[in-house]
This record gives structure tokens, C-alpha cells and sequence, in this order.
């Protein structure tokens, strides 16, 4: 079910958890700013999530209130993700779902890094 990106950040939620350990993932990178790991229902031959360590609901909350060590150290993550798996050519494509319009379904930023094949137009046409 689609979240609201202003609510207060929940504590409970799967990538909480996942941070805190209590549920496994398929982990393929980590430093002190982020955590990369498959995606448990991928929607593309390579599907990783990255999520920031802290406690930001969305891209929103997380560019207005995270400090720019983080923002940059989340960011530069993203990036050696998609560079070590060997995904910079053919190419990847990321995505970041802010809210109910846009689908947002756990409210903790993650970025999807989709790549493995062509991924046809960026919106489904109507």
C-alpha cells in the first residue's frame, strides 16, 4: 500500500529491520552511510536497493534534513554500487518513489538501481 512521504519516520518498517538485522538480505555492499542489497522480488534482471543507514522516510525528507556528509557519502554509494556490479554499460536506470502518486510502499528512502536488460520508456503510457 502506497505511503505518505510526510508521515514521521516508522521505526517498524522492513528496511529499519533489515538495518537493525533482524531480517536477512543479500547484502552487496555497505559503508557507513549506506546499505545495498537484491531486491527480494526484482522487476528486472539486476535489481539492487540502496537505502541510507539514517532515518529518512523519503528523497524529501532526506534531501531537506539529512546532513551533506550523508547526502554525499548516500549518493557516492549509489554510484560504486552500479559501478562494482558492472552496470555503468550497457547501462542502469534509478528510481526513488516519493509518496502515494508515485507508489512509494516502504517509508525509508531506497533508490531501485534496475539494469540487465532495455528498460523501455521511463512512465507506462496511458
Amino acid at each position: 500500500m502506497p505511503i505518505d512521504a510526510t508521515a514521521p519516520y516508522d521505526d517498524q518498517n522492513i528496511f529499519a529491520k533489515i538495518l537493525r538485522g533482524e531480517i536477512p538480505n543479500k547484502t552487496v555492499y555497505e559503508d557507513e552511510y549506506a546499505l545495498a542489497f537484491h531486491d527480494i522480488n526484482p522487476q528486472a534482471p539486476h535489481h539492487i536497493l540502496v537505502i541510507p543507514k539514517g532515518a529518512y522516510v523519503s528523497w524529501d525528507d532526506f534531501s531537506a534534513n539529512a546532513p551533506e556528509t550523508e547526502i554525499a557519502g548516500f549518493i557516492r554509494a549509489v554510484g560504486k554500487v552500479a559501478r562494482e556490479a558492472g552496470l555503468v554499460e550497457p547501462g542502469y536506470r534509478l528510481l526513488a518513489n516519493v509518496g502515494m502518486d508515485a507508489h512509494q510502499e516502504v517509508p525509508h528512502l531506497h533508490v531501485h538501481i534496475f539494469a540487465g536488460r532495455k528498460l523501455g520508456p521511463m512512465l507506462a503510457q496511458d
